[in-house]
């Protein structure tokens, strides 16, 4: 069976914003060049740019043009899962680049947090979160160094979760998480690919093992327009 036109072409405009061709918070081409591209009618070309606004990957500005947007990626807050397992169970191909990674005494306030005695060591990263190259968070995290003994750097800067229940046999068994809302600054505006004072969500999140022991602490910066956090309630 023949595809449709308007298909063919909602489908390569659609490779064109995931694989980052287009750009996220980019206008596209006008409506006349890009029908003139495909050689097919304006009123064919815009079936297929419809379709990608009901999508959600395009956003249409009136006076201003069309914009590549991105659905957002959800999280319950009910549900324990690493970054790398929210993003895989989206369809999303996770990854990370480490920008900070150092093992040194905790401060007064983590060395409480995670319940630490004298001169327990912490490592303290942090890494650049993308979910289909699209930069999602810049995440700070701070664990108990004890727990990280026979890891390698990239099994835990990859994936902290994976690695302590694979190789450790540690799986993280509850969380305390608190939500506020925030502006990007200079920093997180250029990390994340924002604009200078864009809404931002800001996570604080304690985790803890089966045995109530804390072993970790993290605080991410989100992009808004890109992740939301949600909770069913029975």
């Amino acid at each position: 069976m023949t595809v449709p036109v308007y298909i063919q072409i909602h489908n390569d405009m659609k490779t064109k914003i995931t694989t980052g061709a287009w750009q996220v918070g980019s206008r596209i081409p006008s409506e006349r060049k890009l029908a003139e591209d495909y050689g097919v009618s304006r009123m064919t070309l815009r079936q297929a740019v419809q379709n990608l606004i009901d999508d959600g990957l395009l956003r249409r500005a009136v006076g201003s043009g069309t914009y590549v947007t991105s659905q957002k990626i959800r999280e319950h807050m009910a549900n324990i899962s690493s970054f790398t397992e929210t993003m895989l169970a989206q369809g999303k191909q996770p990854a990370s680049q480490t920008l900070s990674y150092k093992f040194s005494e905790p401060s007064f306030r983590e060395a409480e947090l995670l319940a630490l005695p004298a001169h327990e060591r912490v490592l303290r990263m942090e890494r650049l979160r993308f979910g289909d190259q699209v930069p999602i968070c810049l995440e700070t995290t701070v664990v108990n160094a004890t727990f990280l003994n026979g890891l390698d750097q990239s099994e835990i800067t990859e994936s902290l979760y994976r690695s302590l229940e694979q190789k450790k046999g540690l799986v993280p068994a509850r969380v305390k998480q608190s939500i506020s809302a925030g502006l990007a600054s200079k920093e997180v505006a250029s990390l994340l690919k924002i604009k200078l004072h864009d809404p931002i969500l800001k996570l604080r999140q304690q985790s803890y093992l089966k045995n109530h022991q804390p072993f970790e602490i993290v605080e991410s910066e989100y992009a808004a327009a890109r992740y939301e956090f949600y909770l069913n309630q029975a």
